[in-house]
């Protein structure tokens, strides 16, 4: 079922700031101070001073999340919000910033996130399994040794049985995500492969091989959000929020009525139809992609291409920067980065490109040789259990 989000308001919503942590091998640093660098830039990059923030959103972190990472970072804001809804999570914290921007319920909202998954990992602070516990609907899967890319691994092979989706296709996805990641020198992996060594690696849930799953990183990023108000005072050209749209399915692979379609075919249509855009008129698309075929079943549900066709679509080199719809312009969970819930580094690549400072060697042109006028950030959460979508625009 839908969840309401709605962006329009007595004001209008500008994305201040943005900015990366350290992200990649990052050792020496906890998720609190991740954090806070990344704050402190995208807090910079803005020309606004801290006292401003009103607002916080933060989730994955503390035992009060986000009350801990507001404490650390100095922040006594007086509108908060800490809904955790898997990788999703950003979409949604940016969707109800947004939200009460508009409705004068605050002026700046900050949200922030940062992990060290990839460290706690290698120091054995952490196993490599991920365990949403067993009760509630899951008692019923997780005896079974039902996991979280099984579950994707089965809703991808129904999409093939279904279809005719093809590995080589699914394979042609990470390909293009590892060539947009060539040119990012934030990206974890940059070297090019292939649909051969994409298809050739170790099996990890079948259909997926290694290079069908994200990389394990660490790192932060962070988004402030701001009133129209503040954009006279703003470093930057702003980029504003347009429309936001969120929707649930389910939590138990029983409830879920096709495996073929996610819950971003209902926040993604909530959402172009709040900011009065069509799918056809976005430049570039930044989507959660913690497995290939995450990717492929959101290009259909946002309306890229029909149910069913997102194998074709894939093909040809179409994702790729110069492309004919670019996707994960930074290469993407699957290589640029995935320290866990990943979804606000999708708004901040978004921004970057509509601002054209991704760098020469990434930036997305439309056909004239301008900079991109729309882009749309979609995250997906738990296994295509929620889902939340922000179309941002320039002018």
């Amino acid at each position: 079922m839908p969840m309401s989000s709605v962006t329009s308001g007595a004001r209008r919503v500008a994305v201040a700031g943005v900015a990366l942590s350290d992200c990649g091998r990052v050792d020496e640093a906890t998720p609190y101070a991740l954090h806070a660098q990344a704050a402190r830039r995208a807090l910079g990059e803005s020309g606004l001073d801290r006292s401003v923030i009103d607002g916080f959103a933060s989730a994955g972190l503390g035992t009060l999340a986000p009350i801990e990472v507001a404490e650390y970072l100095g922040l006594r804001p007086t509108w908060v919000d800490s809904t955790s809804v898997g990788g999703s999570t950003w979409e949604v914290l940016a969707a109800h910033a947004a939200d009460a921007i508009a409705a004068g319920h605050a002026n700046a909202v900050l949200l922030a996130y940062g992990s060290t998954a990839r460290a706690d990992l290698k120091a054995r602070r952490r196993t490599a399994n991920l365990s949403f516990g067993a009760r509630g609907p899951l008692q019923f899967e997780v005896p079974y040794g039902h996991t979280l890319i099984a579950k994707y691994a089965m809703a991808a092979r129904r999409h093939m049985h279904q279809y005719g989706t093809t590995l080589e296709q699914l394979a042609q996805i990470a390909v293009q995500a590892r060539a947009n990641a060539a040119a990012n020198p934030d990206a974890l992996y940059r070297a090019p492969i292939t649909v051969d060594e994409v298809l050739s690696g170790p099996v990890i849930a079948d259909p997926f091989t290694k290079l069908h799953c994200c990389v394990r990183s660490d790192g932060g990023c962070a988004v402030l959000l701001v009133a129209e108000e503040y954009v006279p005072d703003l470093a930057k050209s702003p980029v504003w929020v347009l429309g936001s749209g969120t929707a649930i399915s389910h939590a138990a692979m029983s409830e879920w009525d096709d495996f073929t379609v996610s819950p971003a075919a209902v926040s993604g249509r909530l959402a172009f139809a709040r900011a009065g855009v069509r799918p056809a008129e976005i430049d570039v698309a930044e989507l959660y992609d913690a497995f290939t075929y995450m990717t492929l079943v959101t290009l259909e549900d946002l309306g890229f291409c029909d149910k069913g066709e997102g194998g074709a679509f894939v093909e040809n080199g179409r994702l790729l920067r110069g492309g004919e719809l670019p996707v994960n312009t930074d290469g993407g969970g699957l290589a640029a980065c995935h320290p866990g819930m990943r979804g606000l580094f999708l708004l901040v690549e978004a921004v970057r490109q509509l601002r054209g400072e991704a760098g020469p060697d990434r930036q997305v042109r439309r056909a004239d040789g301008t900079l991109p006028q729309l882009a749309v950030a979609s995250g997906t959460g738990g296994w295509f259990c929620s889902s939340g979508t922000v179309v941002l625009g320039r002018g």
